[in-house]
């Protein structure tokens, strides 16, 4: 069955963006080649000035395709059909997964940050609203719903939000510092599984009122939520 010229044109622009999400990760906005990413989307340059613009309408699309993903993925987690409290375990596993899983949005999202601060780009203040803002609301009612029910400790909502995400930014952030100290790689599979289940772990004999059912939920989270084969970082051999 032939695809129609609609599918193809689809097919085209997904592959434009695969290219442009990793050439702009690995080297930015300033660096990044379109001649490169026209190369390995299988397209010449002409057609993909044809989809985009400029290399700035580009980024752009990038950016909010990776960005709208990321979201899409979280809130599907919210929407899952179990209580409060294991969602909220899933929602910190999946941001966990999602560290490892979606190397080009951390190094963009890295990168616009800096763009941002520094007065270079308003990319940021329109991926959190359109974006960003529908799963920071849902994320945060949803550790108040847990709180309110009494499955989880009565503590302020955002704190734990903080405490429990943020638990995830700091261990993939502060990895190059911990090498350097502890000469082992918080990243190599076998740590990073370990942490993995460590940080679920305790959120399960931490945040909720019965411990034990805690415990119970948190191994059974796990259970259901394998590292996904995506998210086992490659390593280069000597």
């Amino acid at each position: 069955m032939r695809k129609s010229p609609h599918n193809r044109a689809d097919q085209t622009r997904d592959r434009i963006l695969h290219a442009a999400i990793r050439e702009f990760s690995e080297h930015g906005l300033a660096g990044a080649r379109t001649g490169a990413i026209a190369s390995v989307a299988r397209v010449n340059k002409a057609l993909l000035y044809y989809y985009f613009r400029d290399k700035e309408a580009l980024y752009a699309a990038a950016l909010g395709e990776v960005a709208g993903k990321v979201a899409g993925e979280a809130l599907a987690v919210l929407d899952l059909d179990c209580s409060p409290g294991e969602r909220v375990l899933r929602l910190v596993l999946q941001h966990f997964d999602r560290h490892l899983s979606h190397h080009g949005f951390q190094a963009l999202m890295q990168q616009e940050m800096v763009r941002f601060r520094t007065g270079q780009s308003n990319a940021m203040r329109i991926l959190a609203k359109s974006a960003f803002e529908p799963m920071w609301d849902r994320s945060l009612q949803l550790v108040a719903d847990a709180i309110g029910s009494g499955e989880l400790c009565n503590v302020d909502p955002m704190q734990m939000m903080y405490a429990t995400l943020g638990a995830n930014v700091f261990y993939f952030l502060s990895a190059p510092m911990v090498r350097l100290v502890t000469f082992s790689d918080p990243l190599e599979p076998g740590p990073m599984a370990v942490r993995r289940t460590a940080a679920i772990e305790y959120l399960g004999q931490t945040i909720f009122t019965d411990r034990r059912r805690g415990a119970r939920l948190a191994k059974s989270v796990l259970a259901a939520m394998p590292i996904p084969a995506a998210a086992i970082p490659e390593r280069k051999t000597a």
